[in-house]
């Protein structure tokens, strides 16, 4: 299996590099999108809850919004 690639570009002189992720890189690499996944699934599981909320108390989020505005 190939690593991971990196691409570094200097606009001053518009000069790229490409070369293959350090294994420090892969590894925060691996960091940060386990990051990114646990955002989206807490966004994906707040919503869910509002919509439950919103359903149990028999409301839509724009009286919602109302109530709260």
């Amino acid at each position: 299996m190939t690593k991971p690639m990196i691409r570094i570009h200097n606009p001053e002189t518009n000069e790229i590099i490409d070369r293959e992720m350090t294994a420090q890189e892969i590894a925060q690499h691996q960091i940060d999108a386990q990051v990114v996944i646990d955002a989206r699934a807490k966004i994906a599981s707040d919503a869910t809850a509002k919509a439950a909320l919103l359903a149990k108390l028999g409301i839509s989020a724009e009286e919602a919004a109302l109530l709260l505005g």
